[in-house]
């Protein structure tokens, strides 16, 4: 049998808290051994749970209880084992004793017990020898938690003018301790700041007004301080405060009041319709919809001149016009204005009444007003050949204001932008300016101004002229017919129907009258039948119409409408003769191409082959002289003088005396031969000359124009001049102009020098050189420069 003794720390538990636990003897008749005897036994349990008081503050261990066994004879053969929670980190057991301790602080509001388990074993094999045993310690409250207001700070809100105890809200505290032992969590509850406006139950802590009828336009808002205390609020209890806001809403205690019984307001006579006049507004202490107004006009002169509502977001009187002021007519108006409280309180009906009356005076201000003419809208009527000058109407207009100013007429002339009409700028008689036509515009809309002496004000109205139709339009074909006539056409055939249009728009309507013109009345091919409908239908006479014979026929209709004077008009209706099918469609019209007689598709085909054939020779032959005709420069030649242009070769420098003299050229009074070239020496005489008094003589000009005219007119020799090359040597060498101490290295100068160079060698050198030969070899050749 094992044993478990615990000892309290607290005295008056001592010896309460010791219990003896005991199992039943094994069988006799069981097995001996003593695993299966701990294991077979039935055992009763008589159990009491062991106290360890929390927050203990002692230096040495805490003594729980103690552990023995009737196996332990004190040898020191058996050890005491503690498992479970907390063991050996909270609970610790002396093996050899078996006495129990707590090492740690233990707070029952983190774990308020703990399950164990306590087991006697054998030192040396560490086989049981009881079996395993449970047991439970409680952790016993102190009052070491003050009770905490979980939900506060507090919001609450009561009516103002609430009776005497009405609630407002309730708070409630909570205790962490253990509220089955002791007092430590019983809580009551104290108001510490909010007196005398409120009061709080102790137990329940349900706060209520302690004074009746507080008013909310006075204080609004009140701050409580409630204070729970436990211990029952005895002396030594443990306390926490929350504070409650309360706040007083509003009721409908306050009737609106107009701070004046009068008020007095001015506006100009020109204020537009629907422009507020005034604003005025009633005081009311009341907020939110307890604020919310009506206003409406009682009585008044002018009735419905004027009209009153409320501004949504500022509760003001708004007082509207609704009709135009005129400050001639009625230059003041008195209102009387009544203000009611929209959402009336029937228990505050006491504190009323909640309406009030005021009176608003409007004076009308005087203003300059433009002119205001007799009709708005003048409506007149002109006949489309009303001469210029003619007078249409009149508009009239007055000053509204008591110095009834001069007026003055004129036309927009936005809305006559081609000036058809005139006003009379002190009559008003508008008459026209120019000739109307009523099929380019039939109506017009004139914009009238009237102007006072002093123009700072313009009146406008509107004249609305409608130019009334006269028949000045002949009628026409209503479309460009294009009239078909087959070949097998039969006598009295309808070939098209005809129809009219008129620009001009009789009252009446349009009537319509069709005729042949008098010079085909007669003729036996086609007749007109007028349909009486504003239509006419073209018929045959005969039949058998030819194509070859007359490919188009023209038939002139006369149109003749029904006006006062009636006009006519002769269209020319076009007939063309086709070729068609049986069912009457057109295959082929117009004229029909005549083809020779007598000749075969076989001969047309042998004719057109000759034709190209001759063709094709002329071209040959043309080709062919072209490619025969003799070049004007051999291609030796050509080469030569290609090759000279490529390579640059300036020539033979100051020795050539047979190139161009540039001191003949710098002569401006030099008398031009226009036979003779001044950059070679030709070889052929030149076939063409200038008329007589043609070529042009040089004047006093810079250098630089006589070297481009000089050069046009070379350019212009090698133009005309077939027999010539075209030399280019002058365009690739330039005059260098005077000053140079080197002076000119070009071989253009050579032939103003003495040079006893002979070129003669040069027609012993082939074909090449044959035309150097001919330009440099004479040197006893004249000059080429005079």
């Amino acid at each position: 049998r094992m044993a478990f003794d615990c000892y309290s720390a607290q005295p008056l538990l001592f010896g309460s808290l010791r219990d003896l636990f005991a199992y039943e003897r094994r069988s006799p008749h069981s097995d001996p051994d003593p695993w299966e005897i701990l294991n077979r036994h039935k055992r009763s349990w008589v159990w009491n749970q062991f106290f360890v008081l929390e927050e203990y503050t002692g230096n040495e261990p805490l003594y729980v209880g103690k552990l023995h066994s009737d196996v332990d004879k004190g040898d020191g053969k058996v050890k005491y084992v503690l498992s479970g929670e907390g063991a050996t980190s909270i609970f610790t057991i002396d093996e050899n004793t078996g006495d129990i301790h707590a090492t740690k602080r233990l707070d029952r509001e983190a774990q308020a017990y703990y399950t164990l388990q306590a087991q006697a074993v054998d030192r040396l094999t560490n086989l049981p020898v009881e079996p395993k045993s449970e047991f439970v310690v409680k952790v016993q409250d102190i009052n070491d938690n003050e009770p905490k207001f979980l939900d506060g700070p507090y919001l609450a809100g009561v009516p103002e003018m609430s009776p005497l105890g009405t609630m407002v809200v309730q708070v409630a505290a909570t205790d962490a301790d253990d509220p089955t032992y002791g007092n430590s969590a019983r809580v009551v509850y104290s108001i510490i700041h909010g007196q005398p406006y409120f009061s709080v139950e102790p137990k329940t802590g349900v706060i209520r007004t302690a004074l009746p009828n507080m008013d909310r336009e006075t204080r609004d808002q009140y701050v409580l301080v409630i204070q729970a205390k436990d211990m029952v609020g005895q002396m030594g209890g443990l306390s926490g405060t929350t504070s409650v806001t309360v706040t007083l809403t509003d009721v409908n205690d306050n009737p609106p009041r107009f701070t004046h019984k009068s008020y007095q307001y001015t506006v100009l006579e020109s204020l537009p319709v629907q422009s507020v006049v005034a604003r005025i507004k009633a005081a009311d202490f009341d907020i939110g919809s307890n604020a919310e107004m009506d206003y409406r006009i009682m009585d008044g002169d002018g009735p419905g001149m004027f009209n009153i509502t409320t501004d949504e977001d500022t509760q003001e009187g708004v007082i509207i016009l609704l009709k135009p002021l005129d400050f001639e007519t009625k230059s003041s108006f008195s209102l009387r204005i009544e203000v009611t409280n929209r959402n009336i309180d029937s228990d505050f009906l006491s504190l009323g009444p909640f309406s009030d009356t005021t009176s608003v005076k409007v004076t009308v201000e005087d203003v300059n007003e433009p002119p205001v003419f007799s009709s708005p809208l003048s409506k007149m009527v002109v006949s489309e050949d009303a001469k210029v000058g003619t007078s249409i109407g009149r508009v009239s207009a007055h000053d509204p204001d008591t110095s009834n100013s001069a007026i003055r007429y004129s036309i927009d002339r936005n809305t006559d932008l081609e000036r058809f009409f005139n006003v009379d700028a002190l009559s008003g008689v508008i008459s026209t300016a120019k000739p109307l036509d009523r099929e380019a515009n039939s109506i017009h809309n004139l914009t009238i101004f009237a102007i006072e002496s002093h123009p700072t004000q313009i009146g406008k109205g509107i004249a609305l002229i409608t130019v009334q139709d006269i028949n000045d339009n002949a009628p026409v074909f209503a479309i460009d017919y294009e009239t078909l006539l087959c070949e097998n056409a039969m006598p009295g055939q309808v070939i098209q129907t005809i129809s009219a249009v008129d620009k001009d728009e009789p009252l009446s309507g349009h009537r319509f009258y069709f005729a042949l013109a008098a010079p085909a009345a007669g003729n036996l091919n086609f007749t007109l039948r007028d349909n009486k409908d504003n239509t006419a239908s073209i018929l045959t006479k005969r039949g058998g119409f030819r194509r070859r014979e007359q490919p188009v026929y023209h038939l002139p209709v006369l149109i003749v409408d029904s006006g006062s004077p009636a006009l006519s008009s002769t269209n020319t209706l076009s007939v063309r003769v086709c070729d068609c099918d049986s069912d009457g469609v057109a295959l082929s019209c117009g004229a029909v191409a005549y083809t020779a007689t007598g000749l075969s598709t076989g001969a047309l085909l042998a004719i057109l082959g000759c034709i190209i054939t001759l063709l094709v020779m002329v071209l040959l032959i043309v080709t062919m002289r072209r490619r025969r005709k003799e070049p004007l420069i051999l291609e030796e030649e050509r080469d030569i003088r290609e090759n000279i242009v490529r390579y640059d070769d300036e020539g033979g420098g100051e020795e050539d005396t047979e190139a161009f003299d540039m001191v003949t050229l710098r002569n401006l009074n030099v008398i031009r031969d226009p036979s003779v070239r001044r950059d070679v020496t030709p070889d052929t005489p030149t076939f063409f000359h200038y008329p007589s008094g043609t070529r042009p003589s040089y004047k006093s000009l810079p250098d630089n124009v006589v070297f481009r005219e000089f050069i046009w007119d070379r350019l212009k020799d090698a133009d005309v001049d077939p027999s010539a090359p075209p030399y280019d040597s002058l365009q690739t060498y330039a005059f260098e102009g005077s000053g140079s101490v080197a002076e000119s290295l070009s071989s253009l100068e050579s032939l103003s020098t003495d040079s006893d160079q002979n070129y003669d060698y040069l027609s012993n050198w082939g074909p090449r050189f044959k035309k150097l030969a001919d330009l440099y070899g004479n040197s006893d050749g004249t000059s080429v420069l005079s």
